[in-house]
């Protein structure tokens, strides 16, 4: 298990964020902590794999936990969940290592998401000792990368993207047609449809005929292991 420090000072959203790690295969909550001073003591006296850090804490900036872990040895990763949309926060972020930055609000599906991609990617590298190449090394990091906006046809949103992109990774082995991606997003089975050409295009899913009866054969869309999105 992938034990997890949830780090918020608003007791509500540290609820939703604790329940919504739960919910991911997986990963389990090693405590909570509604500062920063809370925050470090629980990561000298508890084993933590990840941290998700709100950046606006009462008494430190996210930023400064972060300093002090790594100044103390702590070797925990950190993803970011706050409201903070400072480019500058946002780049000290990056610089300082943190694997993701997730903007509040978010649903649970983007969490989960970035939880999977993270998990994904502890699991790939604790397979091998070494890389063999660049490939390897590019697919590795490749694992935390979401979907990129700028690449997105007109009208797809990359919020709606990394929620089909969850359903079906969350699937894995069975795969999902567009009329049931539809149906777990209340949206029309066109815009899944959408959405999941533009995964298949882009090499993250790949289309498999599911025969059931006598009837025309239905078009399901299935997750290619390893392959951390579009």
């Amino acid at each position: 298990m992938i034990e997890v420090l949830v780090v918020e000072d608003e007791p509500i959203a540290a609820d939703a964020h604790e329940l919504y790690v739960r919910r991911v295969p997986g990963f389990a909550v090693a405590g909570r902590a509604l500062s920063a001073a809370e925050a470090l003591r629980s990561l000298e006296r508890t084993r933590v794999d990840l941290v998700l850090l709100d950046m606006n804490l009462p008494d430190m900036h996210g930023l400064e936990v972060v300093r002090k872990m790594r100044a103390a040895g702590h070797p925990a990763d950190v993803m970011a969940v706050t409201s903070a949309r400072d480019l500058e926060i946002v780049r000290a972020a990056v610089s300082q290592g943190i694997v993701h930055y997730l903007l509040k609000p978010f649903a649970f599906a983007a969490l989960r998401d970035k939880l999977e991609r993270y998990r994904e990617y502890r699991e790939q590298a604790a397979a091998v000792d070494a890389v063999a190449g660049q490939q390897e090394v590019d697919g590795l990091l490749a694992t935390l990368r979401g979907p990129d906006p700028a690449r997105l046809p007109k009208g797809m949103s990359p919020e709606s993207l990394t929620a089909v992109a969850g359903l079906v990774r969350g699937a894995a082995g069975t795969g999902m047609s567009a009329g049931e991606v539809a149906q777990a997003l209340q949206a029309s089975r066109i815009t899944a449809r959408r959405y999941l050409e533009h995964l298949a295009e882009a090499g993250a899913v790949v289309r498999h005929l599911r025969y059931r009866g006598a009837g025309r054969p239905e078009v399901e869309y299935r997750w290619i292991p390893g392959r951390a999105g579009t």
